[in-house]
């Protein structure tokens, strides 16, 4: 009889009564600020780390979870009889954790010769709920009955099509993260110059510049609606950091112009904030597949 895990790291954002509730194992990211190590997820909450940004010297740095770490956890879940694992990764473009990972797998064939477990290691290209909502999906179906493959599958199509529009507030973290110049970060805080984000396989770019909060929802959801063929259509997840004012304004807009509430609202956790800051709010959504040729039908 099989007996399925589901594996992730810190920076898919699932909310732990989520986690808990289709039984998915969340390791946390350790996070470093001003000297500090901290392990997300369990020294503080979303809303103390976002403090703890505002109160720091410098800007938090996170570190990558080790194939040591890995190998560990693969072990137990060997030793807990498991016969699959599915294990969704951080963006590899972004952190070495998923190549950490496929390394563990190859230290638990030296750990524990002729092991049953089958772990398949996914690259989720992105990052936050962008993927944890997926994983949630997945487990949920696997456990309500769905074949696991075809769950998978049906995931990795989805996180293939996931597109994110992202805002900073602020942008000392952009500029450390290099998501924008040290210039353009510099020259934007004074003049109050916004950029809208995309983020598409982990690759971000700037697609537009508004000044003043007030000009950043509006101008997030017209790239948005820019990006499908009819939003009325289109599922879509809103992410916050510490305003609840701010994320309130933008789910506004979006139900007005997209004709439907999103899934759902989710914070960013520290992985990903610690990159766009303690002011940050996003659009997550369903776009075209990025990879067509891999959808095309076999031909007899």
């Amino acid at each position: 009889m099989s007996k399925i895990g589901f594996l992730t790291d810190s920076s898919a954002d699932i909310p732990q009564e989520l986690a808990e509730k289709y039984g998915i194992e969340v390791i946390g990211f350790p996070i470093n600020v001003d000297g500090t190590e901290y392990i997300e997820r369990k020294d503080f909450t979303n809303d103390q780390f976002y403090q703890i940004m505002r109160d720091a010297q410098g800007v938090p740095t996170t570190a990558a979870i080790t194939q040591l770490q890995w190998c560990e956890i693969y072990e137990r879940y060997v030793d807990e009889g498991y016969t699959d694992l599915v294990h969704l990764s951080i963006n590899s473009n972004g952190s070495s954790t998923y190549n950490n990972a496929l390394k563990a797998v190859e230290m638990l064939a030296e750990e524990r010769p002729g092991h049953k477990l089958r772990i398949q290691v996914l690259d989720s290209h992105t990052y936050s709920m962008v993927f944890g909502w997926h994983l949630c999906e997945c487990a949920r179906k696997v456990r309500n009955g769905g074949e696991l493959s075809t769950c998978i599958d049906e995931m990795m199509y989805n996180l293939d099509c996931a597109e994110v529009c992202l805002a900073a507030y602020s942008l000392k973290q952009m500029k450390k993260s290099g998501r924008v110049s040290a210039a353009a970060a510099v020259v934007g805080d004074l003049l109050g110059i916004r950029p809208i984000i995309s983020l598409n396989e982990g690759i971000s770019k700037v697609e537009a510049k508004v000044r003043g909060d007030a000009a950043v929802p509006p101008a997030m959801v017209k790239w948005v609606a820019s990006r499908v063929d009819n939003v009325r259509d289109m599922p879509y997840i809103v992410g916050y950091t510490s305003s609840k004012t701010k994320r309130d304004e933008l789910v506004k807009l979006c139900k007005k112009t997209f004709g439907h509430a999103p899934l759902t609202t989710f914070q960013l956790g520290a992985a990903v904030s610690a990159n766009t800051g303690p002011d940050a709010i996003a659009i997550a959504f369903k776009g075209k597949p990025r990879h067509l040729e891999a959808y095309a039908p076999q031909l007899p």
